[in-house]
């Protein structure tokens, strides 16, 4: 991931050297701060590409971003632009709509016609995470889209809270990204963008079956992560929460190399392996570290543990704590 950040800036210059870089790193674009602002302005945005999704998450004071008829005739790489709120207020505009974005929200514009983002006054700074990609990319009707521009998805309800969750998720984990993510993440986070959409447009039932089901798998891997401190988190409960069968959970499971249970199993115990190998947790008993991160009991975790890396968590925990000695 590539960082751009004012941190380091004098402040009389951060604001004139965000509005220089950051058009070139995304879209051409007009920013704005107010004059009473700009000594206190702050910003830092990570970038990435996904395939064919170009990712920024992006954490600013106070700031208006515009996207201008000059500019569009400039240039214009006829993309489909979403942002989505990680945290704080972000306010959107285009088509003569408004949306008033707050956590987990997410709304749609197009990069051919003048659009508006601004992030609230109010602390802590809000974070969004935009994504443009290719028109072409969306599966769905063109004029239904074009209806669609600035229309909020609400993260709270429907699909647009299991859509939420997946891309909370990528905002949390950009950071880590391997090469190998962000090949298998490009026609994920499609996926669940056209999921999104369609059922804003109501015209999920018109989405090809493979479409729906790596966005609803996708869902609910993010579901489980958020969910892994939850010692009742199992398939039944996984179900539910998405509204489908506990035979049909299983089937999307299939083509994993884990069942329902195997799956957030290896991910219990890859927090509990960070957890150990953590200098600023070495007083935390094992136990509380297990019983942290869902599993029923010491002996139980110490069999699994050992299964899954060969050591014990007290071996492993002594073992990181020689590493950093020597």
């Amino acid at each position: 991931m590539d960082v751009v950040t004012t941190a380091g800036v004098s402040a009389e210059d951060r604001f004139a050297m965000w509005h220089e870089v950051s058009s070139k790193m995304w879209v051409p674009l007009e920013v704005l701060c107010e004059p009473n602002l700009e000594n206190k302005f702050h910003a830092r945005a990570g970038f990435a590409r996904l395939g064919l999704v170009e990712v920024a998450l992006l954490t600013s004071t106070p700031l208006s971003v515009h996207r201008t008829p000059k500019l569009i005739r400039q240039s214009d790489p006829e993309d489909f632009l979403v942002t989505f709120a990680v945290r704080g207020r972000v306010f959107g505009e285009q088509d003569g709509r408004c949306a008033a974005l707050r956590a987990g929200d997410l709304i749609l514009r197009d990069s051919s016609r003048p659009c508006l983002t601004r992030f609230a006054p109010e602390p802590p700074a809000a974070q969004s995470l935009a994504m443009r990609f290719p028109r072409s990319s969306l599966p769905l009707p063109e004029r239904g889209l074009r209806d669609l521009t600035c229309v909020r998805v609400p993260g709270d309800r429907g699909i647009g809270a299991l859509s939420s969750q997946f891309l909370l998720q990528l905002a949390r984990q950009m950071a880590e990204l391997s090469p190998a993510d962000t090949a298998r993440l490009s026609t994920v986070a499609l996926d669940v963008l056209t999921v999104a959409l369609a059922g804003a447009l109501d015209a999920h039932s018109a989405l090809p079956l493979h479409t729906r089901r790596r966005a609803l798998l996708a869902q609910i891997h993010a579901f489980i992560h958020d969910n892994l401190d939850d010692p009742h988190l199992t398939p039944g409960a996984i179900a539910a929460a998405h509204h489908i069968s506990l035979r049909y959970l299983h089937a999307l499971f299939r083509a994993e190399e884990l069942t329902v249970a195997g799956w957030i199993r290896r991910r219990r115990l890859e927090r509990c392996r960070r957890d150990l190998a953590d200098p600023g947790l070495a007083a935390r008993p094992i136990s509380a570290i297990a019983a942290r991160w869902g599993f029923s009991g010491p002996a139980h975790f110490s069999q699994v543990f050992r299964a899954a890396y060969g050591l014990s968590p007290r071996q492993f925990r002594q073992e990181y704590t020689l590493m950093r000695t020597d």
